[in-house]
């Protein structure tokens, strides 16, 4: 009886299962149309489309070949930027502004092709740190409050600040928007011009409101500290990208 002749085993096929690819969510989320929770959202909702045809599953996973659509608009998976810029004045912080006045895009537009948001705000004439980036998850976390991202700000007035009145905004007051707790506040100068003030408050043009409020006009605000990263080496106007250990540390928030 001859023997069957040997026959090399077949290789098993690659299943699409086994490719390596990125969840929906945070395709979208890097995409910088929004969190990943809030591309949960879109995802449940019915308002992802892949490859034309909607998608609700949360744990979906696209690949480049794929074409993801919201709102009729085809996304695009970019790759996360991370950009400290050192403002200065007279720029606005928006990605655009409608009267054509500057803006804060204006400086970091040599940093690549990706599309880059403000993380927060500094109003027109505030200067200092303004981190930029599209990781939607990040900007959500560095703007709520109850993740306490650290914020230094130093201040100079118009009239030196009296012992009463720094004791009063130290113990904590109110506004007409709610109570205001500081983290610290402190002397920078002998003469009681400058002032280091330190908070996490989000809330809008809060450092200047504080000291209006005790009849005190802010002629400079610089902030110098934002979620731990500092001015070293960055002068004004300039920019930098983050290094891997600071984005690490930044993310470490999550």
């Amino acid at each position: 009886m001859s023997k069957a002749p040997n026959t090399p085993k077949e290789e098993p096929k690659a299943s699409l299962s086994g490719r390596q690819g990125t969840r929906l969510n945070k395709y979208i989320a890097n995409a910088g149309v929004c969190s990943r929770r809030e591309a949960d959202n879109l995802i449940a909702d019915g308002k992802i489309k892949v490859n034309g045809n909607l998608v609700t599953e949360m744990g979906h996973k696209v690949f480049p070949s794929d074409k993801v659509v919201y709102n009729g608009k085809q996304l695009q998976g970019e790759k996360l930027v991370y950009v400290l810029l050192n403002k200065p004045r007279d720029f606005i912080t928006t990605t655009s502004d409608p009267q054509g006045r500057r803006t804060v895009m204006d400086l970091v537009k040599t940093a690549g092709d990706e599309r880059i948001f403000p993380v927060g705000r500094l109003d027109r004439n505030t200067t200092g740190l303004l981190l930029l980036t599209n990781d939607g998850d990040l900007t959500k976390i560095l703007s709520h409050p109850s993740h306490n991202v650290k914020k230094i700000y130093k201040a100079t007035l118009d009239k030196p600040l009296t012992k009463t009145d720094f004791e009063a905004i130290k113990a904590g007051f109110t506004l007409e928007d709610g109570p205001v707790v500081l983290d610290d506040i402190a002397y920078t100068s002998a003469s009681g011009f400058e002032l280091g003030v330190e908070l996490h408050l989000g809330r809008n043009r809060i450092v200047r409101r504080i000291f209006e409020h005790f009849e005190y006009e802010v002629k400079h605000l610089d902030r110098v500290v934002f979620a731990g990263l500092t001015k070293k080496d960055l002068p004004r106007g300039k920019w930098r990208f983050l290094s891997p250990k600071e984005i690490g540390i930044l993310k470490k928030r999550k």
